[in-house]
C-alpha cells in the first residue's frame, strides 16, 4: 500500500487546526478543537504541514484597565511537522508547531482612540502522544488492514504538550504575542469509530509557570484551566470527510504581586471543519471557529482557517 492511501484514509488529521486563540492576549489560554486528534498512524511516514487562519472580534478587559470597546484582528500563519514512532508495542507521535501572527488592536483607552500593532513569532508548541488502546505500531499496509478488519473499535491517548516562552515579548507592555512562561498540557482522549462516523472526547489541563517580567517587572501566575472538547466525524467517498465540534474552558484567574484578579476564565467553543486531498500525497482543510465568553473578562472570536498537509 501507498503512503498516499495510508495518508488519505488514516492520517488526514494531521490537516492541523490552527492554534489561533492561543497568543491573542497574554490573558487568553490556547484552547483549540482539533477534529482526529486520535486517529492512529502508521509507522514510516513523515508530515508537514501549513496554515493560514484569519480571527477577529471583541475584548473585555477589566475595567480597571479603562479600555473600553476592544476589538483585535489577527493573521496567524503556522508550520507543522508530524512524525509517529514507536514506543514498545504502542503508537507515538512528536508534533511541533511554529505560528508567526500580524495582529491589530483597536479601541478607547481612558476615552481616548488607541491602536496597537503587533507582528512577530508566538510561542512555539511541541507535543509527545502514544496511544494505549487500539491499534500496535504497525506500518500501513498492515494499518489499513486493521481498519478494515476492525469497523467498529476504540482508540484511547494520553498526550502532553508543552509552549515554550520564546515568542515575541515586551515586559513593559500588556498586550503580546508571547507570554514569557512555560505552557504545560497533559491530556486525555479517546475515538471511537463506527464504519464512517467516529466520536471522539477529549479532556486537557493547561498549567502555567509563572511571568516574573509582567508588566515592568510585576509577578504574574495563573490557575490552572480544565477544558474539555469533543467532535462528531463522518466520512465520505474519496476520502472527504467532515466534523461538527464543540468546547469548553473553565478556570486560569490570574495573580498579579499577590494579589488575585476577578479574572476567571470561561468560554464556549464550537467549530465546523473540512478535509479532502487535492493532489498525491497532499489535503486540504477548512474550518471555521467561534469563541464566546460567558464571563464578564474574555473574549468573543471568529476564526476561518485553511491548513495544507504533505506526506513523504
Amino acid at each position: 500500500m501507498s503512503k498516499q492511501k495510508s495518508f488519505f484514509s488514516i492520517g488526514s488529521s494531521l490537516v492541523f487546526w490552527l492554534i489561533i486563540c492561543s497568543n491573542i492576549v497574554t490573558e487568553s489560554f490556547a484552547q483549540d478543537l482539533e477534529p482526529r486528534r486520535w486517529t492512529p498512524m502508521p509507522l514510516g511516514i513523515h508530515v508537514i504541514g501549513a496554515g493560514y487562519g484569519y480571527t477577529d472580534g471583541e475584548i473585555f478587559l477589566d475595567p480597571l484597565l479603562q479600555a473600553e470597546d476592544v476589538t483585535v484582528d489577527v493573521n496567524t500563519f503556522a508550520i507543522l511537522y508530524v512524525q509517529p514512532f514507536k514506543l514498545g508495542n504502542k503508537l507515538a507521535r512528536l508534533d511541533a508547531l511554529i505560528p508567526y501572527n500580524v495582529s491589530r488592536w483597536d479601541g478607547f483607552l481612558a476615552g481616548v482612540p488607541a491602536s496597537v500593532k503587533r507582528n512577530g513569532f508566538s510561542d512555539p508548541r511541541l507535543r509527545f502522544s502514544v496511544n494505549l488502546i487500539g491499534p500496535n505500531a504497525m506500518g500501513p499496509k498492515e494499518m489499513k488492514e486493521y481498519m478494515s478488519e476492525h469497523p467498529v473499535s476504540t482508540t484511547v491517548g494520553v498526550s502532553l504538550s508543552i509552549t515554550f516562552p520564546l515568542g515575541q515579548y515586551f515586559e513593559d507592555k500588556i498586550l503580546n504575542l508571547g507570554q514569557n512562561r512555560f505552557i504545560f498540557r497533559p491530556q486525555v482522549g479517546m475515538v471511537h469509530n463506527w464504519r464512517n462516523w467516529s466520536y471522539e472526547l477529549t479532556g486537557s489541563v493547561y498549567i502555567f509557570t509563572n511571568n516574573p517580567d509582567f508588566n515592568n517587572g510585576a509577578l504574574k501566575k495563573q490557575d490552572p484551566i480544565f477544558a474539555i472538547q469533543t467532535h462528531l466525524i463522518r466520512r465520505f467517498k474519496h476520502k472527504i470527510w467532515a466534523s461538527v465540534s464543540v468546547g469548553y474552558g473553565l478556570g486560569g484567574q490570574s495573580i498579579v504581586n499577590r494579589l488575585p484578579n476577578d479574572d476567571e476564565r470561561g468560554d464556549f467553543l464550537g467549530a465546523l471543519s473540512f478535509g479532502f486531498p487535492i493532489v498525491k500525497n497532499q489535503a486540504l482543510k477548512i474550518a471555521y471557529l467561534r469563541s464566546q465568553t460567558i464571563k464578564d473578562i474574555g473574549m468573543d472570536l471568529n476564526t476561518i482557517a485553511i491548513g495544507w498537509a504533505f506526506v513523504f
